[in-house]
């Protein structure tokens, strides 16, 4: 959690080039830059696409440093506290599960999403062993 109370996403920090990497010899410094890959030197990321990617969080980081400067340290550790133990769901793992107290942590309970309307894309006309799968879940077999 950083102490900024930026309102909407930063940019994306541009990634190093092999200029920047390079050592005294001319070669890509791995030991201080990591492996060089293929990946990490293309980006076709949007900036627009970075920020929305990221709306969520900045606004829960914004939140969480509003508390803190209002309340005191104690705010966000417990909301992060409170939101930790809701979101360990200890039902069971077959059947289609809402967890309706961490949107309520989030601030999601006045918002409709897609998924409010429709559910869940992998939640279908499914059949599970509910045995097998409580025996996977609390390692039996």
């Amino acid at each position: 959690m950083s102490n900024s109370l930026r309102i909407v996403p930063e940019r994306e920090t541009p990634k190093a080039t092999l200029k920047d990497t390079v050592n005294i010899h001319g070669v890509h410094d791995t030991l201080r830059h990591g492996p060089r890959t293929l990946a990490s030197q293309h980006n076709n990321q949007s900036a627009v696409q970075n920020r929305l990617e990221n709306w969520e969080r900045t606004q829960d980081e914004l939140k969480l440093n509003l508390y803190r400067n209002v309340y005191g340290l104690h705010a966000p550790v417990r909301l992060m506290m409170e939101r930790k133990l809701v979101s360990q769901n200890p039902h069971f793992p077959a059947l289609p599960q809402s967890n309706i107290h961490l949107d309520i942590l989030m601030g999601r309970d006045s918002t409709l999403d897609v998924g409010d309307f429709f559910g869940d894309a992998d939640i279908g006309p499914q059949f599970v062993d509910i045995h097998n799968d409580m025996e996977k879940l609390r390692k039996i077999r």
